[in-house]
């Protein structure tokens, strides 16, 4: 299943699983709430949110639908996030104990 109980579990799982392709539809909301015994508001604010992201979309008669590229852009917003939550903090507070650059590459290669 892509879906788990919200938008960031379902982001982490197509990231990294490929049980859903590109163009594949996607379980309904009924179909998640049953299996996963979670509020039908919980399931309908995930799917809505990448709905909103162009991760899914809407098909008339047939439900949600895996986009085109959805596992891209989804690598592409980890990466970003990764960076800010992790990268950046580390630069910072290297730079706060003088931990070189140079230092920092050698930790990271070991």
């Amino acid at each position: 299943m892509l879906f788990v109980c919200d938008a960031k579990t379902s982001k982490d799982y197509l990231c990294s699983n490929n049980q859903l392709k590109e163009g594949e539809q996607a379980p309904s909301t009924n179909q998640l709430v049953n299996f996963y015994k979670i509020n039908h508001a919980t399931v309908s604010k995930g799917i809505n949110q990448l709905v909103d992201e162009g991760i899914l979309y809407k098909k008339r008669g047939i439900g949600m639908i895996v986009a085109e590229e959805a596992k891209e852009k989804l690598i592409g917003q980890r990466k970003e996030a990764f960076i800010e939550d992790y990268v950046v903090r580390l630069v910072h507070e290297a730079e706060k104990l003088e931990i070189t650059e140079a230092e920092i590459i050698q930790f990271i290669k070991e």
